[in-house]
């Protein structure tokens, strides 16, 4: 699944970011992992841009690098019927933010090298330990549930 671009979110973090994955951890928690990028896509040179999406066209699948963390907390606020425990993975991305907007726009995969740190994060080590498996589990948004 490639990335896609998210604005005017409930929570909106007043700073570009792309969604890309998410999925169920368990019955009272849910994945979502997100890509940050360190300037803005509007930074971005236009004909590099869509050099990278005429690749990608061709097949290609290039790669990025990120470092990445895991927070895992419950949601902040409660206004929704989203009480799932969140995990969110977090990728700070160094080097390919041609690649990322490229592949948001023509909706075409990328492969993200992520340097995992494993320190400094809001996650239990035996959480990262999962990372893994639900990385390779199939993308799933789920409902939400009622409030009890």
């Amino acid at each position: 699944m490639g990335p896609r671009r998210v604005l005017g979110t409930p929570e909106y973090p007043h700073t570009p970011y792309y969604r890309t994955f998410e999925t169920v951890v368990d019955d009272e928690a849910h994945l979502y992992e997100f890509v940050v990028p360190m300037v803005p896509p509007t930074w971005n040179d236009r004909e590099r841009v869509e050099e990278y999406a005429e690749q990608m066209e061709r097949g290609t699948v290039p790669t990025a690098v990120a470092v990445s963390t895991l927070d895992v907390c419950q949601p902040a606020m409660d206004r929704s019927t989203d009480y799932y425990t969140h995990w969110g993975l977090t990728h700070f991305l160094l080097d390919g933010h041609h690649k990322l907007e490229a592949a948001a726009s023509a909706g075409r995969p990328v492969q993200l090298l992520s340097l995992l740190a494993l320190g400094d994060c809001l996650a239990a080590a035996g959480d990262k330990d999962r990372l893994a498996a639900l990385r390779s589990q199939p993308s799933l948004i789920r409902g939400t549930r009622p409030a009890q």
